[in-house]
């Protein structure tokens, strides 16, 4: 209103400003004579991150950045969504799930985001009947037929005005771009919702590459290549569907790290690097301000080693993506590597981001991290050094004819973000630093390495396997069963373990490694009741060698699961049997020489 009273203009006049090189005088004469250039540090990405940034930093960007400021539906300046995830598994209608979901909306949740193994099943009659279609936010990650889930839903739904999104994802071990065999069923998805704005069919996964250890670069370079391949190959002018149709109809599924400033930085870059591919396919600009981002906490930094831990690292990740600009966010139980769901742990998740709404008030702006020197900047980095990679992905075909060389270049990443947690460079509470040397664990570690849903994938993988295989370890000795098993550890692991191993040495003490293994060779732990012992195969060998194993009689296992070959796997057999099998398939082992394998293990495990 033209007569309302304008807010007067904050002025803090009693403290006079101060000047870059005043500041700078001052962390000199903190420092007490150190070099102030030992401050910065470096991200995976290579960027260069100064200890200060002052007002100088936004003059450097040219022109000051705008708040991002987003077309929503509501009245709230920055009215983010708390879905949580509801695991559907294969064989069930889903309606205990549907129940849990009406539960969290009564607890504070707005919504939920079901991911159902089994889509065709899923009784979507009784959630028409139990959740409120038009209030709450409902997402659904579909593994097949996304096109028959989308016309059954909307069936269920009747009038009710839908909004959430669908995801489609064929599976844990499909890559992103698998959608391109799924045109045609996509573009129904597309039709079908076209009169819902709030529903969003299409879906960017992003979070695949953040939960493989893809660094914030590489995921804003490899999803928006994506995205781009959506708006190229997605486009039908004969049923009235172009570029601006795709782009308003997509959403972005990302995950969210514990780099908590770079993590904001991300998704801001997201949105900024989403309006300039837009402008290249002609796309007017207020579509780019539509773009839905849903945010998971990420699986990468999860443990199964003091699991506890995984409370504090998922409140700092939602922090930001709140602060990042997320329209929704799913946050992880605590034990969700482990256990089955709980009532506890799912109330815990949930509460994250109650708290962050209802005490911290984190919805009351619409872009909190508009201005500041350092995130200003490093969102600007981000941008940069991903459009170049963009650039690069595209001139070379697009990720739809490069993928191969982008999932080697993430491996590359992960492989040396493996060996800084190896070496104690890179921190993770509880698992290689300040570990509990008494942790009692709530779970079988036998059972759980032998389970195809265990996360290999993640970031504390290699050392918590080695922790849990050693500790089985330690028991069978002490039981003296006349039983041994071979873990997988998966590939490149042993050279990692030595490097651990080595660095908890006195420097006069640090013995050689008699034989590396080949890259790409297989990392193995064989545990028998007398000792432990490293090894490295040929996967072909390990391949070979589980199958003879397998056909041997079971080891009186209590669960009779079926043995599977995929990492994580947990082979177990009669010591004379498993001997002579390690043997005649010439596994190599890993040796310290003037230390035994026992030596190693304990030392590792701090004993």
């Amino acid at each position: 209103m033209s007569d309302s009273p304008r807010p007067a203009a904050l002025s803090f006049s009693e403290f006079e400003p101060l000047s870059s090189a005043a500041w700078q005088a001052r962390i000199a004469r903190d420092l007490k004579g150190a070099d102030p250039a030992d401050l910065r540090w470096e991200t995976p990405d290579g960027l260069t991150l100064e200890p200060f940034y002052h007002r100088e930093a936004l003059a450097a960007l040219g022109e000051l950045p705008a708040p991002q400021v987003r077309q929503r539906q509501r009245t709230a300046p920055n009215s983010w969504r708390n879905l949580p995830t509801v695991l559907v598994p294969a064989g069930n209608e889903g309606r205990a799930a549907i129940d849990h979901a009406a539960r969290a909306l009564q607890g504070g949740a707005d919504g939920a985001h079901f991911d159902l193994a089994e889509p065709e099943t899923f009784d979507l009659g009784y959630l028409a009947a139990t959740l409120p279609l038009d209030s709450a936010i409902l997402g659904f990650t579909v593994c097949r037929q996304p096109e028959e889930f989308a016309l059954r839903l909307l069936d269920a739904a009747g009038n009710a005005p839908l909004r959430g999104f669908l995801r489609y994802s064929p599976g844990p071990s499909t890559l992103p771009d698998d959608y391109a065999m799924q045109t045609h069923a996509l573009l129904r998805c597309l039709q079908l919702t076209r009169h819902l704005p709030e529903f969003f069919p299409l879906a960017i996964n992003a979070a695949f590459f953040g939960n493989r250890g893809a660094t914030p670069v590489q995921q804003l370079a490899y999803s928006l290549s994506i995205a781009v391949s959506f708006l190229d190959n997605l486009t039908a002018h004969d049923l009235d569907i172009d570029a601006t149709a795709v782009a308003a109809a997509l959403h972005f599924h990302v995950s969210i790290g514990p780099s908590y400033f770079t993590e904001i930085a991300k998704l801001r870059a997201l949105r900024r690097l989403w309006a300039t591919v837009l402008h290249a396919f002609g796309v007017r600009p207020e579509v780019a301000a539509t773009l839905r981002i849903h945010a998971t906490t990420s699986s990468w930094t999860q443990t199964t080693l003091d699991p506890y831990t995984n409370m504090l690292r998922v409140t700092t990740e939602a922090m930001s993506a709140v602060l990042g600009g997320a329209d929704s966010i799913s946050v992880t139980p605590y034990d969700s590597l482990y256990a089955e769901p709980s009532e506890f742990s799912a109330r815990i998740a949930r509460n994250v981001p109650v708290i962050l709404r209802e005490e911290a008030y984190l919805d009351r702006v619409a872009d909190p991290a508009a201005g500041s020197y350092f995130i200003e900047t490093l969102t600007d980095q981000l941008a940069r050094e991903a459009w170049a990679l963009l650039q690069q992905t595209e001139a070379a075909g697009g990720f739809l004819v490069t993928r191969g060389k982008v999932m080697e270049s993430i491996r590359l990443k992960t492989l040396d973000e493996f060996r800084r947690i190896a070496t104690g460079e890179q921190v993770i509470v509880g698992t290689n630093r300040f570990q509990n040397l008494h942790e009692q664990f709530s779970f079988d570690p036998k059972r759980l390495l032998r389970s195809r849903s265990f996360d290999s994938t993640r970031a504390a993988y290699p050392s918590e396997v080695l922790r849990l295989a050693t500790a089985m370890h330690f028991i069978r000795k002490e039981l003296k069963k006349k039983k041994a098993a071979v873990v997988l550890l998966g590939t490149d692991t042993i050279q990692q373990i030595y490097d651990s191993f080595v660095r908890l040495l006195p420097a006069e003490q640090r013995p050689a490694m008699s034989e590396l293994p080949a890259k790409g060779d297989l990392s193995l732990l064989f545990s028998s009741p007398e000792e432990a012992t490293l090894m490295s195969a040929r996967p072909e060998q390990f391949q070979q060698f589980a199958d003879f194993v397998r056909n041997r009689p079971d080891d009186s296992e209590e669960d009779g699961e079926q043995l599977q070959h995929e990492a994580p796997v947990l082979l177990a057999c009669d010591l004379p049997t498993m001997q002579d099998a390690v043997k005649y398939f010439g596994f190599k082992e890993f040796t310290v020489s003037g230390y035994s394998t026992d030596d190693v293990l304990a030392r590792l495990q701090g004993r």
